[in-house]
């Protein structure tokens, strides 16, 4: 994915003009507007309350292909996930783990059943509410950086808070502050092709966790990472879990890197084959 494949999805650009102008800036000038300042009251993950952040109830995904031909990618899944969890999803190709991905996402709807999202039901919600509730609710890593180029760490991770108008001087200290959490203090300045895949990696951790998100959702984070780096960068995400006491949500297929949660659902054919807790 590219990175404006990644900011049209994340943010839902080119549905409202408020989204085009944020992307445009963003990717023509690859460089820094500056966005409306105004106060918000930020909620930490540790301020959630635990109730049930995730309900997927009975789900279905049904494409379309044409004439009298549909495949349905999920059938009637569902599932629960409580704050603070840390859930490995896994499954074969073609088994629905991407699609509910997406679902859980915000980046796709159900054909039919509900999803509770922190008690939001996304089903009811348009274009921008659903670009919003991603911004506020779930930070995106991904197997693919997705890192602007002429853009230093810093400004990379200052990106999602352009949207919720925070000033500029808040911005850069969140930013700053995030980067010192996922070990990269000293490294702000150094744009993508002076760092590391790891390091790179961890910016957009630090990118996923900018905006206070109870959720971080990843879709094959150590992908494109040697063995070495994939096991710290799944350490840290054990860390972030465990003591800022966010929700990890990892799409996986590799066994030994679904071990690093608490929790496994396995996926075939579009239906939960399994749902079992991790034994350390």
């Amino acid at each position: 994915m590219k990175p404006r494949a990644f900011w049209e999805m994340v943010l839902g650009a080119g549905r409202s003009g408020r989204w085009t102008m944020v992307l445009s800036a963003l990717l023509l000038l690859d460089g820094w507007p500056c966005g409306r300042a105004y106060g918000q009251e930020m909620i930490t993950a540790g301020d959630v309350m635990m109730t049930q952040l995730i309900q997927i109830q009975e789900i279905t995904k049904i494409y379309y292909l044409g004439d009298d031909v549909h495949l349905t990618a999920l059938d009637r899944v569902s599932v629960s996930i409580d704050p603070q969890e840390f859930v490995a999803i896994m499954g074969p190709s073609g088994s629905g783990k991407s699609t509910f991905m997406n679902i859980i996402g915000c980046l796709d709807k159900p054909t039919q059943g509900r999803y509770l999202l922190d008690g939001t039901d996304v089903g009811l919600l348009n274009s921008d509410q659903l670009a919003d509730i991603r911004n506020r609710k779930i930070g995106f890593v991904f197997q693919g950086f997705n890192l602007l180029s002429r853009t230093n760490a810093i400004e990379n991770v200052e990106l999602p808070m352009l949207y919720n108008g925070v000033h500029a001087k808040q911005r850069n200290e969140r930013a700053m502050n995030c980067l010192a959490l996922v070990g990269l203090k000293g490294r702000e300045h150094h744009h993508p092709n002076q760092l590391s895949g790891g390091e790179q990696q961890r910016v957009a951790i630090a990118r996923a966790l900018v905006n206070d998100a109870p959720i971080i959702l990843a879709d094959e984070p150590t992908g494109n990472l040697d063995t070495k780096t994939s096991v710290e960068i799944m350490n840290l995400f054990v860390k972030l879990n465990q003591e800022s006491k966010i929700s990890i949500i990892l799409i996986t297929h590799e066994a030994d890197i679904a071990q690093f949660g608490k929790r496994i659902i396995r996926f075939r054919d579009g239906k939960i084959i399994s749902d079992e807790a991790v034994k350390k």
